[in-house]
């Protein structure tokens, strides 16, 4: 007797490994996996513009990386003291507006490197709800704690969502013709569009990440996180205590299945010595002058002396331990 709806992965004609260079972009859910492949020494670049949670501004975003040099004291509003970008999350913001400038063209220099290197790139979509600014009419990527006042809020439809990045993927294929794009729609409800407005928004989504892998389903695909955690993980014991986000269990689940859909066996392995090691360096001694102790460390620093012959291509320099 089975008690779960579990969601079948489709398979994919590809595999990502260690020497795949990976872009992700889009909603907290991107924060999620990215961190994994970050822990697991992954080429990849995690929201360069920070949390985005709509389509057109992740539009804008890749955009920019495509056409931009890099970002100007014009591309800089003020507010409470602290300068920020409308296509930037809150936490570029700061109130010298030369560190602003400096933490944005950081990111965002990595971002230009990596739209021409990468392998994958990896979008989540959190709503179909965007905030225009009134003063100019664009779409911004945070409203940086703004009054309403200063923005429309309006609902893409699937074919506004299409029509603009349609033309915008074809550009990122020409720039890097080895580009793949997977799609995600983020299973974090946006609970402040309601309980009906919240289903509308990601069905809006869902309707237009379909149209888009069936334009070119050689180089378009679609990673099923929302199906798992609607239909498969359907309890709030997988919910965090707001309720909305996702918990550690839930995260650790989805991750695993994206792992398993998406890496080569060797990479799944590598993970695994790595993720030991971690462990091994995480390890809080009661006795840290105990002939055992001290053993233990000689062993755990032969293993990464190990791993790093056998493995010289990953980037140690970020190994966290």
């Amino acid at each position: 007797m089975k008690f779960r709806t579990e969601v079948d992965i489709p398979g994919y004609p590809f595999r990502i490994d260690h020497r795949s260079p990976v872009l992700m972009m889009g909603s907290c859910f991107t924060d999620y996996m990215g961190s994994y492949l970050h822990k697991y020494l992954f080429d990849v670049c995690i929201n360069p513009f920070g949390v985005i949670y709509n389509p057109l501004s992740i539009h804008k975003a890749l955009t920019a990386i495509l056409d931009k040099e890099e970002y100007t004291e014009d591309d800089l509003e003020l507010y409470n003291d602290l300068y920020f970008s409308f296509n930037h999350y809150t936490g570029f913001s700061h109130p010298d507006k030369h560190k602003a400038l400096e933490n944005i063209n950081r990111s965002f220099k990595e971002a230009r490197r990596f739209i021409h290197d990468a392998h994958y790139l990896f979008l989540t979509f959190g709503t179909s709800y965007v905030y225009r600014y009134n003063k100019s009419g664009e779409i911004v990527c945070n409203c940086h704690k703004m009054p309403a006042s200063a923005f429309s809020r309006e609902r893409l439809t699937p074919e506004m969502i299409t029509d603009a990045l349609t033309g915008l993927f074809n550009r990122l294929q020409q720039v890097n013709r080895h580009l793949k794009i997977i799609f995600t729609i983020s299973p974090v409800r946006h609970w402040k569009d309601g309980a009906h407005g919240n289903q509308v928004s990601k069905s809006i989504l869902l309707l237009a990440v379909n149209r888009l892998c069936s334009f070119n389903p050689e180089s378009f695909f679609y990673f099923p996180s929302y199906e798992m955690m609607m239909d498969d993980l359907r309890d709030y014991r997988f919910y965090a205590e707001d309720l909305i986000h996702l918990n550690n269990v839930a995260v650790t689940y989805i991750w695993e299945k994206f792992a398993s859909a998406f890496f080569t066996d060797e990479t799944r392995q590598v993970i695994e010595k790595l993720d030991s090691l971690l462990k091994a360096f995480q390890h809080k001694p009661v006795h840290p002058d105990s002939i055992t102790h001290k053993k233990f460390v000689r062993e755990r620093e032969k293993r990464l002396t190990g791993l790093k012959s056998n493995y010289p291509y990953l980037p140690w320099s970020k190994f966290n331990n």
